[in-house]
């Protein structure tokens, strides 16, 4: 089954790196893809597995969109910078 979740943040290649090794992490995930542009992502997964994506998302920097404002969307802005540069080092090397 294919999930798909509309999250902020997402910038490059390197934001998309760092999401896809994120969700890959959970066994349950497989096939994610990044839609850079649109802020989509999708993998491929059962609907039990959405909550904990959000979460880990969430922790990454990449909230699912409209569900942090103020405080909470500027930490998770810079915390989309820290895994867009670690994204970006592993993709490169």
């Amino acid at each position: 089954m294919s999930v798909k979740i509309e999250v902020e943040n997402i910038k490059c290649g390197g934001c998309a790196n760092s999401i896809r090794k994120g969700l890959l992490v959970d066994s349950r995930i497989t096939a994610v893809e990044v839609d850079i542009e649109n802020g989509q992502i999708s993998y491929e997964g059962d609907e039990t597995t959405r909550s904990d994506a959000i979460k880990k998302l969430l922790k990454m920097g990449y909230p699912e969109k409209g569900s942090v404002e103020g405080i909470k969307a500027a930490t998770a802005k810079a915390k989309s910078f820290a895994s867009c540069a670690i994204g970006k080092m592993t993709e490169n090397g």
